[in-house]
Parts: C-alpha cells; structure tokens; sequence
C-alpha cells in the first residue's frame, strides 16, 4: 500500500510540473488580454516568481520521497537479512531431526524402556502436549546462551543418559538385590527379606556426529553405567564402579549401513519394557538372549510396497562363551576365542504399516566353534524369531524366542554353556554342549499418552535329561539350574518426557535339577530423569 501511495504521488507532482511548464503561454494570453483592457503587468516577471514557488515545493516533495525510499529499502535489507538467518536456523533444526531420527543407541532406547508409539489422545492430553512442546521451543530458543558439550573435533558432540533410582525389597533370597535375576537357595545367614536403594544403574551416553564419507553419514556412540561391581571399600555397595555397555561407529548411508564396536545382539533385538532393570535386559537368564558384544555387521533395507519393507542383516562377532575372567587384568581367550574364528550370525525381519503402527516380525540365526582343549570342540548355535504386533492404539504384544545349544555366552541356558563329568584338564574328560529353549512375551497397555501398563512372562529351559547326564561337573552353580521363570507386571508413567516413575512387581522362581523350586518376590520403585 505504501508503494502505491508514493507512485502515486509521483505522477501527481510530474502532472503538476508539466502543468505549470505550459503555462507561460497561458498568461502571455491574460496579459494581452488585459493590455487591451488597459492593465499592463510583465509576463517574464509573473513566470519567473510562479515556477520558483513550483520548483521550491517540488525539491521539498522530492526530498520527502527519497528518505521514504532510503527507509523502505533500510527495511527490505533487514528482512532479507532476518530470512537468511531464519532459515539457517531452519536447515539446523531439520539437520538435528534428521540425527535424531536414526536408530538410536543404548541410552536412547532404554528412553528407557518407554515406549515411543504415538496414540490417540484426549483434548485434554493434546493441549498438555502443546505445552510441553511450547516448553521445549522455549528452551530451545535460550539453548544458545547455554554452555555446550566440547570436544576436540569441530563437529558436534551430545551427552545423553538417565540418573535412576531404584527402591527395592526382595522377599525370599535371590543372587542379586537390586536387579535379581535368580532365586538362590536360602543361607544360614540369610533373612525373610531385605530392603534398599541404588543408583548405580543409571547411565551416561556420548553421541558424536561427524562428516560424510563416500557418502555415509559417520556417527559414534559409547555407553556406560554404574554396575561394574563394589570397590573394597566401607560401605563399597553404594560406590558401583562405571562400566562400558557399548560403543559403536557408523557409516549410513539411505539404505545400507555399516556397524563396527561392542553392541546388543541384532539377532534378538527385542527386550521386556522395565526400568528396574536396565543394568542388564528384564529376562535376562528366562529366555532372552543378551549379551553386549564385540562385533562387525552390515544392514540393508529392502523396499516391497509403499507400506512394507525387508531388513537384512548380517556380520561376525566375538564367540563369547559365558566364562568369566582368569584374571583380573590380563585378557585370556575364551572358549569360542579358543578357537580361532569369529562367530556368524544373521537376520531377516518383515516391517508392514499397520493402523499407523509398524508390525515387525523378524528370524535369526548364529553359530560359533567353541575349543574347550584336548580337541574337545562345541558347536554353539541358536535360531531366534521375534515379533512385534500392534493391536490397535492402546495395545501391543512382544515377544521373542530361541532355540539352541552352548549358549551360555548369549544368555541362553540359564548361562550354561557345556556339561562334563570328571576333571576337565583330563584329556579323556568328555564334554558336551548344553541344549535349551526358552523366550519371553508382553503385552503393553497404553492408558493414557503418559502412563503404560505392561505385563509379561519369560522363561529358560536347558534340557534336564542333558543335565542329568552330563552336568555333574559343570561349574557355573553349585547345583545345575533346570528352569528359571520370571513373571513381572509394572506402571510406567511420565509427566514429563524427560521424568518417568515406575512401580514393578516381579516373581522369579528358578529349579535346582532334581529339586524343589527356589522362589523370591521382588518389588521395585523407580524414579529417572533422562537427559
């Protein structure tokens, strides 16, 4: 509008110039007219006086106009200048989405153990999200005053983790108080129950992001927690020693991506939902294989339909056979190290769009030679298959199962890996590997956008008849452990997305071969504040 008002102000004072430079002529005819009636006036002297008047208010006008000009084009350059930088910010914003979208790393997926599925919601629950996210746009706009992670490197670095604390108290005796995963026979020192707190499973987390390369997006991530063990010292159970969980790099490219470091198992990708044991997966030893493993593997993606996708994976590992350390500083091989090759695992899992959710269902597959000496060899091996199935937007099932032998260093067989009888530094001692099956399901109930219900179920099964024949030497327990069940039910609620409450029931009973059932009651209060 101002535009339009200036040009048309323009024309009206170039009008009135060119009226006015025609009008010497009109008043040479006045003044002739008005000679013969007898009046004499000098025409020069009226056209002179007439067109400085003009001339004065049009240098006025001109003036006027052009500091209008020079201010409108003050503006212009400002708003250009603000656009810019608007869309640096922009092209930053949509740069950290993109990082943030890829698949996330230990502590980014505990997020911990909530899920991230996005359901129907109330109006009510909308407009608290709205808030929040007014929040988080607020923090963001004062981040920039914030002091940032600093690294060597130019590029970007980010600190991530959960400070968690977990009240727990056990009924009944089991191998470890504040993340149990056994029922243990009763000691003669032992009480009804005990009672306590912990922090040492909270987790710190370092993601760095760095250049392109043949052009794969690079990126790194470590891992640590708190539950590495007690220092000798008073007290010693409140000081947990850091310990490394995993640490990778990355080269991803659109559909192809490389992973090199320690990390989770990719043939059993799944794991019960619970905060109260993120020190080590829910049904750790009752049917889920886990392990944080050395190893090298490549994914690929595969594009069936719009809807619908195939994901390949595949790659060598560490052949971990569950043995703990000779010693405490050296580094002496494993039984699968023993042997002189990696062990080989892959998968295939089938992703499909499913009421907005994604149903995954997914197989795989591992083997590893084990050297136990004396050319006593094991074949270690184990067949997964894994599901995950929405049901609607308030429900999903889980579940993942397995079926092997040796698998003691991947969680499997209650951690046993072979059976002997008689001295295993015999030459004639023979050994087998321990065969076992087991798996775990859940089924989550979304309440509301910020509380979760989950129950779930799991169990190991080595196979007795084995155990009774063979494990009269095995030296994992004091008596070979034929069954262990865990069953759990927990509340998950978060107000907040960076708090998040829980209270977790859990019953485990664990079988000594040939023997009663060991039972223990566990319940856990957690409160973590992720960062």
């Amino acid at each position: 509008m101002r535009r339009m008002g200036l040009g048309s102000r323009i024309l009206w004072l170039c009008g009135l110039a060119a009226a006015f430079l025609t009008q010497p002529d009109c008043v040479r005819g006045q003044n002739a007219g008005s000679a013969t009636g007898g009046h004499e006036q000098s025409p020069q002297a009226v056209d002179v006086a007439a067109i400085g008047t003009l001339l004065q208010q049009l240098q006025s006008q001109v003036q006027e106009l052009s500091g209008q000009v020079r201010s409108l084009k003050a503006q212009q350059e400002s708003a250009q200048a603000e656009s810019a930088e608007l869309r640096k910010e922009l092209d930053a914003a949509k740069s950290e989405l993109i990082s943030l979208s890829r698949q996330p790393g230990d502590v980014t997926s505990a997020q911990f153990a909530v899920s991230s599925s996005v359901t129907q919601a109330t109006t009510e629950e909308r407009i608290a999200r709205l808030e929040e996210n007014q929040q988080l746009s607020d923090a963001k706009a004062a981040e920039q005053s914030q002091t940032k992670v600093e690294s060597s490197s130019k590029y970007r670095l980010r600190l991530s983790g959960i400070v968690l604390f977990n009240l727990y108290a056990n009924r009944g005796t089991v191998n470890n108080q504040d993340f149990p995963d056994l029922a243990t026979v009763p000691g003669p020192l032992s009480s009804d129950g005990t009672f306590g707190g912990s922090l040492r499973q909270s987790q710190i987390g370092l993601e760095g992001f760095g250049p392109t390369v043949a052009g794969a997006r690079t990126s790194a991530e470590i891992q640590f927690d708190f539950a590495g063990g007690f220092p000798d010292a008073p007290n010693g159970v409140t000081y947990g020693l850091m310990r490394l969980r995993t640490g990778t790099v990355r080269l991803d490219w659109d559909k192809t991506s490389i992973i090199v470091g320690q990390d989770a198992l990719f043939l059993a990708p799944l794991s019960a939902t619970s905060i109260a044991t993120l020190a080590i997966p829910a049904f750790a030893y009752s049917g889920d294989l886990w392990s944080w493993t050395p190893q090298v593997r490549v994914e690929h993606h595969f594009t069936l339909t719009s809807d619908s996708s195939l994901l390949l994976q595949g790659g060598i590992l560490d052949g971990l056979s569950g043995d703990t350390p000779l010693q405490q500083y050296y580094r002496n091989p494993s039984w699968g190290e023993n042997s002189g090759q990696p062990a080989y695992a892959t998968r295939l899992a089938w992703t499909r769009t499913l009421h907005g959710e994604n149903l995954i269902g997914g197989v795989g597959g591992y083997y590893s030679r084990q050297n136990w000496g004396f050319g006593r060899s094991v074949d270690a091996w184990a067949g997964t298959a894994d599901l995950t199935l929405p049901l609607g937007n308030l429900f999903e099932f889980t579940g993942q199962f397995y079926r092997g032998r040796g698998t003691g260093g991947l969680g499997g067989g209650i951690g046993q890996t072979a059976l002997w009888i008689g001295p295993l530094t015999n030459p004639d001692t023979e050994l087998y590997g321990l065969d076992s099956m087991g798996g775990w399901a859940q089924l989550k109930y979304r309440a509301t956008s910020k509380l979760q219900l989950n129950g779930a179920f799991g169990m190991d099964n080595p196979f007795a008849w084995e155990l009774r024949e063979n494990g009269g030497s095995q030296p994992y327990y004091l008596f070979p452990l034929s069954k262990n069940q865990s069953t759990m039910v927990n509340f998950l609620y978060q107000p907040k997305s960076d708090i998040v409450l829980s209270l977790e029931y859990r019953r485990l009973k664990t079988y000594v071969l040939d023997s009663n059932a060991n039972a223990a009651n566990v319940i856990t209060m957690s409160v973590g504040y992720m960062f």
